[in-house]
């Protein structure tokens, strides 16, 4: 397996040299990516690298949380030492540590690290798009330690203070002191290695749909100079490929990471709301940190999924756009001889009212997504040639599905307003908001 990794990147290291790429910029952020993997023990390389992560995973997955909840479950300890939300957070956080594990060893056994990434066909793409994603390589470890280290700390001074104040309240084994602190440091491993993997798969979906969304934003560029219409289709097609298979890679953690969380919020909520809940920074901390955790874990995966979803869509705008501007220039020439006709020629570009973006700037304007005209190049295109690729383009959309169903903002809102109609129906059981 190893020898066939270090022929694939000799290979594509070639392959990188021959288009002027840098090759210790690429290595570089290949290795931290690997280093991130042998952090959380997710190297699965051989034999015995892999009996070692399925034995970490189960015992700071499930060995310590379930110890940790029926040995310290702390029932007659004071009201500030109580941990009556302990059940739904170490079961919520382990369930998605679960799912992004067994996720993330399935992409390495099946794909390996570079084709998981798609960075075995990087020299394919142009030098501007191979240095955009080196930079959103570099940037996805920044991401992830952003999203980890707050949690992690937060976590490490509630149980530094949990333990240290307990007092002889909380269960030990012969000596007190020594047993909190290995106790404490087991408990807080595990917190860091569950979400840990659990934010690793989030950056790294992000991290390939940032590929996507420079492969599309460099596809764009195809409409403001002299492109053959089989040309367009054929890299078309093959960013639609890259996409069904981003989401046939995906689609069963988005689709499980919603569920989950759906599930553990609105337990969380039927919770806190009970009467006799006590909920306090104390009490529910715990319970607050696993649920920012599980809903901005979902959130960048939506975000991500619903952006280049947004990008890929936008193309067909653009091609009806460049299509009508070519049109009109053809109409254009060929009424030349009225007073009130003006031909533009193919360098030119149709005047826009400068007020229409000046007044308010939009949101994500750019190659994809603007109000600018396109210039003319089409003049070779025939009528018929660039109405069959905008027809083809309408039914044709692009994006990332989840069996089916497209991840575009119209979905999200769908989701928003179901989640919202849940929780207001719980509040009215439970409180009595209506």
């Amino acid at each position: 397996m190893e020898e066939g990794e270090t022929g694939l990147l000799l290979q594509s290291n070639k392959e990188l040299l021959s288009s002027g790429y840098s090759i210790h910029e690429y290595s570089e952020e290949i290795k931290k990516i690997k280093s991130a993997l042998t952090w959380v023990f997710l190297d699965q390389s051989n034999l015995w690298r892999a009996g070692l992560s399925w034995s970490l995973f189960f015992i700071l997955t499930i060995g310590v949380p379930l110890v940790s909840h029926f040995m310290f479950a702390c029932l007659t300890c004071d009201t500030m030492h109580q941990r009556p939300f302990d059940a739904l957070v170490q079961v919520s956080l382990s369930l998605f540590a679960t799912l992004s594990f067994v996720s993330l060893s399935s992409f390495a056994r099946k794909y390996g690290i570079r084709k998981f990434l798609f960075l075995d066909k990087l020299y394919e793409d142009s030098e501007k798009v191979q240095q955009g994603y080196t930079e959103q390589l570099h940037r996805s470890m920044k991401i992830l330690s952003s999203f980890v280290l707050p949690s992690f700390i937060a976590e490490s001074i509630y149980k530094i203070w949990w333990f240290s104040s307990g007092g002889t309240q909380i269960p030990y084994l012969y000596n007190a002191a020594l047993s909190n602190i290995f106790v404490c440091i087991l408990l807080i491993s595990s917190w860091l290695y569950r979400i840990s993997i659990s934010f690793l798969v989030c950056v790294l979906f992000r991290l390939i749909c940032s590929l996507q969304i420079l492969r599309l934003e460099e596809f764009a560029q195809v409409f403001e100079k002299e492109s053959d219409v089989s040309s367009i289709m054929i890299e078309h097609l093959r960013i639609r490929r890259n996409l069904r298979v981003i989401s046939h890679r995906f689609r069963v953690f988005i689709l499980s990471t919603l569920i989950l969380v759906t599930i553990s919020q609105f337990l969380a909520l039927l919770l806190i709301t009970e009467p006799s809940s006590t909920v306090n920074i104390f009490t529910a901390g715990e319970l607050a940190l696993s649920s920012i955790t599980l809903v901005t874990g979902l959130f960048m995966c939506l975000r991500s999924a619903a952006k280049i979803t947004h990008k890929a869509q936008a193309v067909t705008s653009l091609a009806a756009k460049w299509h009508a501007c070519a049109t009109i220039s053809t109409l254009d020439d060929m009424t030349e001889e009225t007073p009130m006709a003006r031909t533009v020629t193919p360098q030119m570009v149709y005047p826009i009212n400068s007020s229409w973006d000046t007044d308010e700037e939009g949101d994500g304007d750019d190659v994809l997504d603007n109000t600018n005209m396109v210039p003319i190049h089409a003049s070779t295109i025939s009528y018929q040639k660039r109405q069959a690729l905008v027809t083809y383009f309408e039914h044709n959309k692009a994006g990332i599905t989840v069996y089916g169903f497209m991840l575009d903002r119209t979905w999200l809102h769908t989701i928003f307003a179901i989640q919202l109609s849940l929780t207001l129906w719980i509040l009215n059981k439970t409180i009595g908001i209506s």
